[in-house]
């Protein structure tokens, strides 16, 4: 049981903490309530771009890795399509220079030409390097338009389109900035050996005079319900013939979350897992195959990858493939096999929490989705999962209506 502490400052800031004794490191973690879904389809990729400009100074700090450095600390963030999180981990006594870092660049970063172009070229070199470059690199980009119509998760964190970082200028990312990073629209976690006294009095000292800002009202249009197959054929030069599926799926604050969570274990984690054992290592029908879920805040994809063995057809791949899907839609899962996912995915979870950083990145993840509080009962909304809950979201999931596939060919 995670002991949690909470208060929200007068800006709106909320505020997690949580006193681990057991350690002299501490982890501070701060999370804005923006995406890639956030942005205008028109100039995508801005959530991505701030991830990095967020590291390219302040009014006041100059350059944000070396005051942290030198107090012993490490940082870095992400970005995905539902949030952008910073964190750092530094020791226990000098968690005020985290804090100083991170209020400076929520009040008032600075908007250079220089860090800007530079930022710029380094997105950009990115998005070409992993998306364009790389073999298989562009999937996302062809399989997000695919599934999604309407809805913003249609794009990638990178962006549409390389030219929409190009294009940007300085008022559209001061005009991103001022209306999603702000105290209200955070969520500060802080994990390590303090009192609650102490925290509320260094949150209140950093960030207690940054004023509230308007947040734009998100307004995302609903995704319409597939009603047909979508089918892509894509030729590139790439080694291997790859196969990819995706099925539109609940989101991650749905009850059947936790089955469809546990079905993707089923069907593929591990070497013991169904489709390794009979499309793998059996049938030999791909050199790799997996099953996931995107896990999105809002209704997300399931997801197959598969690269296939030298001489096997896409009409045998998908054959097999769907032989596989067909027998747990018709054919309960066995109860050794639920057993073995949920033991593995409690063994997991009980593992990663004992991580100061990643436990403070989980509760500020579970404050935004409902309350820090939940992750103390996540263990058991997946033991509570039974074969009927298994096959049911099979049922619902696997359509061949709801069905969006990309056949990835090598280049002749």
């Amino acid at each position: 049981m995670i002991n949690i502490q909470k208060f929200t400052l007068d800006n709106g800031l909320r505020v997690i903490f949580n006193q681990d004794k057991n350690t002299e490191i501490a982890a501070v973690n701060l999370l804005y309530d923006v995406g890639a879904k956030d942005e205008d389809p028109n100039k995508t990729g801005f959530a991505h771009l701030f991830e990095h400009l967020m590291f390219g100074g302040s009014a006041n700090i100059l350059n944000f890795d070396k005051p942290l450095q030198d107090a012993g600390g490490s940082s870095n963030a992400f970005t995905n399509n539902d949030i952008t999180n910073y964190y750092e981990t530094l020791p226990k006594d000098n968690i005020e220079t985290a804090l100083w870092l991170e209020a400076d660049r929520m009040r008032s970063l600075a908007f250079t030409k220089k860090s800007f172009e530079i930022q710029r070229k380094v997105v950009i070199e990115e998005f070409k390097q992993n998306y364009l470059n790389q073999p298989y690199g562009d999937i996302w980009l062809l399989m997000r338009p695919l599934a999604y119509k309407k809805h913003p998760y249609a794009w990638a964190t990178i962006g549409k389109d390389i030219s929409h970082i190009e294009n940007a200028t300085m008022t559209d990312v001061k005009d991103f900035f001022f209306t999603h990073y702000a105290p209200n629209n955070a969520i500060l976690t802080i994990v390590g050996n303090f009192e609650l006294e102490y925290i509320k009095e260094i949150t209140n000292k950093y960030f207690g005079d940054i004023e509230k800002r308007n947040i734009i009202q998100r307004n995302i249009l609903v995704e319409p319900i597939q009603k047909e197959a979508r089918n892509l054929v894509v030729e590139r030069n790439v080694p291997i013939n790859s196969y990819y599926r995706a099925y539109h799926m609940c989101n991650r604050t749905n009850e059947d979350y936790y089955a469809t969570d546990l079905l993707s274990d089923i069907l593929s984690n591990g070497n013991s897992s169904r489709l390794y054992l009979s499309l793998l290592k059996g049938k030999k029908i791909f050199s790799s195959i997996d099953a996931y879920i995107s896990g999105s805040i809002e209704n997300g994809l399931f997801h197959f990858n598969g690269r296939l063995h030298n001489g096997i057809s896409y009409e045998i791949a998908k054959k097999e493939l769907d032989l596989e899907i067909q027998k747990i839609v018709k054919t309960k899962a066995t109860e050794r096999e639920l057993l073995k996912v949920k033991n593995k995915l409690e063994a997991k979870f009980i593992f990663g929490e004992t991580d100061t950083l990643n436990k403070a990145m989980s509760l500020s993840y579970y404050e935004l989705i409902g309350k820090a509080e939940d992750i103390n009962t996540e263990i058991d909304k997946y033991q509570n999962v039974n074969l009927e809950d298994i096959q049911n979201c099979a049922k619902q999931i696997f359509r061949e209506e709801n069905c969006n596939t990309i056949y990835y060919k090598v280049k002749k």
